[in-house]
């Protein structure tokens, strides 16, 4: 990949590693964002990248008013920096349904919804909410379009529990959740036929139900590989949910290169030995980067495009590269995750360049599973 670290200049007191965002990148990403979505009103990006109340605002600034999650941290994280509709694209069970009743104490103007699959988490959910006279939650309706993580796939066992939805007091049915995770293919033609396979799934479950004389007002449609295409869509029931676009990887970056966004969260990492004439050791372990990549794949230098991995430990990674004579311990490094989601999540900071400066740093709101519900 060819692509320049950042230029900035004063971080030399930063600690390593660090994660560095450069706001300028992270803006003509939400700017792109915005302009293949068509429309910001069908927009819902999911905070799962960032987690972050700063990026939340800034969103918000560019109109953007729709917001999906996935955990109760994410909601009140959203919730707190302004967001006023909220999806929590999660099925509730457990302690987390009375999580939904105290969300909706706490947040009375947030429009709130979840995700359901099953009969028993309906009918709790409804009892719940109950419990509340004059309030409600929002269910869609989770939809398995090949991703088998969760959701139905089934039309028979769709239109049963989307009638269970339309009976349960306290809940309003709210359409679909249609999230295609498996479609990584790279070529364009390939993922755009199986991303609108399962687009037809969904619109004949729709016309099916609507039929039965049930809303289905919203299809909050796929993640950031599909995002383009369900863009492409002109049909008012769409909203769109990418997420990692607002910082970008090499993991996306790879797999989908039309996708022409730009990292925008890098890590800066130091080297802090030389061990052997071409290896260099960096403190940038498994703890500050995400380890769901494969060993070795789990960071990309731009400087040292070549350089193998041969070990990630908690607190060490050591490259191997003919090019380590130029580096001496206390050299700085940038590099970029090659999946940033769960990387912002090990990190209670995030600085901020602008301009070729730090100019402040962002806390990393939502890195916890919970904050105070």
């Amino acid at each position: 990949m060819l692509i320049n670290p950042p230029v900035i200049s004063n971080t030399a007191d930063l600690i390593s590693p660090s994660l560095v965002v450069v706001r300028e990148a992270m803006e003509r990403n939400l700017a792109k964002m915005v302009a293949i979505a068509g429309d910001v009103n069908r927009l819902r990006p999911h905070c799962k990248t960032h987690k972050m109340s700063a990026v939340t605002r800034i969103e918000l600034a560019a109109g953007i008013t729709r917001h999906k999650c996935a955990t109760f941290a994410e909601a009140e994280m959203l919730a707190e920096a302004g967001a006023k509709d909220i999806f929590l694209a999660y099925n509730l069970v457990g302690p987390n349904i009375g999580r939904a009743i105290q969300f909706l104490d706490r947040y009375p103007d947030v429009t709130f919804s979840v995700t359901a699959d099953d009969v028993a988490m309906i009918g709790e959910l409804s009892t719940a909410v109950q419990s509340r006279p004059g309030k409600t939650i929002g269910v869609l309706l989770d939809l398995d379009t090949g991703l088998h993580r969760t959701g139905v796939s089934d039309q028979a066992k769709a239109t049963e529990l989307y009638r269970c939805l339309v009976d349960a007091p306290g809940l309003v049915p709210s359409g679909f959740h249609l999230y295609d995770g498996h479609n990584h293919q790279t070529p364009w033609e390939e993922r755009k036929a199986a991303v609108l396979a399962g687009w037809d799934q969904a619109r004949r479950f729709r016309d099916h139900l609507t039929a039965q004389g049930w809303p289905v007002d919203r299809i909050v449609c796929g993640g950031t590989g599909s995002f383009p295409i369900f863009a492409q869509l002109d049909d008012p029931v769409v909203e769109l949910s990418p997420g990692t676009c607002v910082f970008h990887d090499t993991g996306y970056g790879t797999a989908f290169p039309e996708m022409d966004f730009e990292p925008a969260l890098w890590i800066l990492t130091r080297v802090i030995s030389r061990p052997t004439a071409d290896r260099l050791t960096l403190d940038v372990g498994n703890k500050a980067v995400a380890s769901d990549p494969p060993k070795g794949q789990r960071i990309f230098f731009p400087d040292l495009p070549e350089a193998v991995q041969v070990l990630h430990n908690e607190e060490h990674l050591v490259l191997e590269t003919p090019e380590a004579s130029r580096y001496r311990p206390g050299d700085v490094l940038w590099a970029i995750p090659r999946h940033v989601c769960p990387t912002s999540a090990l990190h209670k900071w995030a600085y901020v360049a602008e301009g070729n400066f730090v100019q402040e740093r962002w806390e990393v709101t939502a890195r916890d599973r919970q904050l105070t519900i």
